[in-house]
């Protein structure tokens, strides 16, 4: 049976702020030694809501120990913002104000702190919804991530992250090294179906590895479970949930060694 603890860490960052993280940890009695493969898990514009815990909460349970970094320490503490008009303009401020940079060491000090957990196997994968969507496909751009799954992740494809707008995610892609999954929904008005065929053009050019989900009826922040505006959808929920779980178990829980391409042809039969 895998229980889960519930704790934080406050970790100082370059620019003098303390970084609140939530931790997630799997527990197996009888087995105080266990190690587990660690997952970052990237928050939309709210920071750690109940609905981005539930989701990490889920994720330990299969084994991962989860951190959820809340990234507007720049501007204020890590208590989550509320999912109303005043909350959802706060964290579309807040998220055009922080800089790449600060969201980019975000990364780094969560890793480095997974790393340095003895409960730790040395392998990360990473996670997130909305801008943490974006954030977590940014965390692979750092080697040491295996993978991540990336549900509807706002502004890639326009390249207007943070501080003027301006981020440099798509001309970074040749640089991740882990497997990616992209999860989408054909509905979602926040990346329209031009941005998400630049995503998916720019991905195939740099040769990097990755599945492409796009759910027909499916809208934006389709997986949250709370004041979603009528488009959770639970069915659809579970299903990526399973994608999450098939990456993470294959590329965090399973030794692969390194890749090597495989050039082998492949037949055109049935």
């Amino acid at each position: 049976m895998v229980l889960i603890t519930e704790s934080h860490v406050d970790i100082e960052t370059s620019g003098g702020t303390k970084m609140r993280v939530f931790l997630f940890h799997p527990v197996i009695s009888g087995y105080p030694n266990a190690k587990f493969p660690g997952v970052v898990v990237w928050s939309e514009i709210y920071q750690v809501t109940g609905p981005v815990s539930r989701f990490a909460r889920q994720i330990a349970g299969q084994g991962y120990i989860c951190a959820a970094p809340s990234v507007y320490h720049d501007f204020e503490g890590p208590a989550a913002l509320a999912y109303d008009v005043p909350g959802t303009d706060k964290g579309n401020e807040y998220k055009i104000k922080k800089t790449v940079a600060s969201y980019d060491e975000d990364a780094k000090l969560t890793v480095d702190y997974l790393l340095g957990l003895k409960t730790c196997t040395g392998k990360i994968g990473t996670t997130g919804m909305c801008l943490g969507g974006h954030l977590a496909f940014r965390c692979a751009l750092d080697p040491r991530v295996s993978s991540a799954v990336c549900y509807f992740a706002t502004d890639i494809h326009s390249s207007t992250l943070g501080l003027n707008k301006k981020d440099d995610s798509l001309a970074r892609i040749p640089e991740i090294k882990g497997e990616l999954a992209m999860i989408f929904g054909k509905m979602d008005n926040h990346v329209p179906p031009a941005g998400r065929d630049l995503i998916r053009k720019t991905l195939h050019e740099a040769g990097t590895k990755f599945s492409f989900y796009e759910f027909t009826w499916a809208q934006h922040a389709f997986i949250r479970d709370e004041e979603s505006k009528g488009r959770y959808d639970p069915a659809l929920s579970k299903i990526c949930f399973e994608v999450l779980l098939e990456l993470f178990t294959r590329t965090l829980k399973t030794d692969l060694g390194v890749h090597i391409n495989d050039d082998t042809e492949i037949e055109d039969v049935c």
